[in-house]
C-alpha cells in the first residue's frame, strides 16, 4: 500500500494502478506527446500535450493528474504563453470551501471553485477532461 501523500488534496493514498492505467490510455492519443508517472515532489501523472495541436500563443501545454484510492482526483490543465499561463483544475475531495466535487475556473484556477459534478468512473472523468481541453484548443485556433 501506498502511503498516503500529504498533499492536502485528499486523506487516500495515490492510486497508482489507476495512474498507469490512465497513462497508457492516454499513450494512445494523437493530443499526448509524453505521459509519466513521477514522485517527484507528489505522486502524480505529468502529461505533456503535443505541440502541433497548439496555436503558437501556446508553449506548452500539460495535465498532472493525482488519482487517489478512495476516487478522489485532481486534474491540473496548464498552458504555458507569453501573456501568462492559463489553467483550470478538476477536483474531487472533501474541503472547506467547496462540495466534494467542483472546478477551478481559467485562467488561474482560483478557489474557491464551482461545485459540480463528475463521473463516477475514472476512465469517463478523463473522456470528460479530454474533452474540455479539446474545446479549448478550439477555441485558441478560432483566434
Amino acid at each position: 500500500m501506498t502511503p498516503p501523500t500529504g498533499d492536502g488534496a485528499s486523506p487516500a493514498p495515490i492510486d497508482r494502478p489507476i495512474l498507469e492505467l490512465l497513462r497508457d490510455r492516454l499513450d494512445t492519443t494523437q493530443q499526448v506527446e509524453t505521459a509519466t508517472i513521477t514522485d517527484e515532489g507528489h505522486l502524480e501523472l505529468r502529461v505533456g500535450l503535443s505541440d502541433a495541436y497548439y496555436p503558437e500563443t501556446v508553449r506548452e501545454a500539460r495535465l498532472a493528474v493525482r488519482w487517489y484510492e478512495n476516487d478522489d482526483f485532481k486534474i491540473h490543465y496548464r498552458e504555458v504563453r507569453e501573456d501568462g499561463d492559463w489553467e483550470c483544475r478538476w477536483d474531487r475531495h472533501r474541503n472547506p470551501h467547496n462540495e466534494r466535487d467542483y472546478f477551478h475556473p481559467p485562467p488561474e484556477a482560483q478557489s474557491p471553485g464551482e461545485d459540480a459534478s463528475w463521473p463516477t468512473d475514472y476512465r469517463e472523468v478523463l473522456r470528460f477532461v479530454l474533452d474540455e481541453i479539446e474545446d479549448r484548443v478550439q477555441t485558441l485556433w478560432r483566434g
